[in-house]
């Protein structure tokens, strides 16, 4: 039976788990919500890819769709992406 000669020292025990770790996906920020998504993926809080919505009360909304809503004189079902707001600094008073 094979038994090791010498005991393991902490530190060639640790430099031989430092790849034993957990890899991020890409995830970056939803720009219409700001949660977490990934890359590429519609977000599943509020629908939107691409800055349009996408995915809306449970269903795909697709282009022909928004020619069946235009020909029934309804409004797209589409929304704008919001746009961030830059708010200007104020002086402050001394």
């Amino acid at each position: 039976m094979a038994v090791p000669q010498r005991r393991t020292s902490k530190t060639r025990k640790r430099l031989r788990r430092t790849h034993f770790k957990l890899n991020v996906t890409g995830l970056i920020t939803c720009p219409n919500c700001g949660t977490m998504i990934k890359s590429h993926h519609v977000c599943p809080k509020c629908g939107f890819y691409d800055g349009k919505v996408v995915y809306l009360n449970g269903k795909y909304v697709t282009k022909e769709a928004e020619k069946k809503a235009a020909e029934a004189g309804k409004k797209s079902t589409r929304k704008p992406a919001k746009k961030s707001v830059e708010k200007k600094a104020e002086p402050k008073a001394e």
